[in-house]
């Protein structure tokens, strides 16, 4: 599990349910692309991201991934 999180005004609750569809932002310029495809990629390695919005007081956003077992036997 990785925790990212910022002290800024959070995500305006008229935007957050659009911050993971592509070509979705808010700048003058990117593509929009960063959060859906880092979605994207961990949906396919098993794991997934989340967001906790608290609108004046941040945002964090939480990556899970899966623990694959190692073998330490030489192979």
């Amino acid at each position: 599990i990785i925790k990212i999180t910022d002290t800024g005004e959070g995500i305006a609750p008229d935007i957050f349910e659009k911050i993971f569809q592509p070509f979705f932002t808010t700048k003058a310029t990117g593509t929009g692309l960063g959060l859906s495809i880092t979605r994207r990629l961990l949906e396919q390695l098993g794991g997934g991201i989340c967001v906790k919005n608290e609108p004046g007081a941040g945002v964090t956003f939480v990556v899970t991934l899966p623990v694959l077992p190692v073998s330490l036997e030489k192979e």
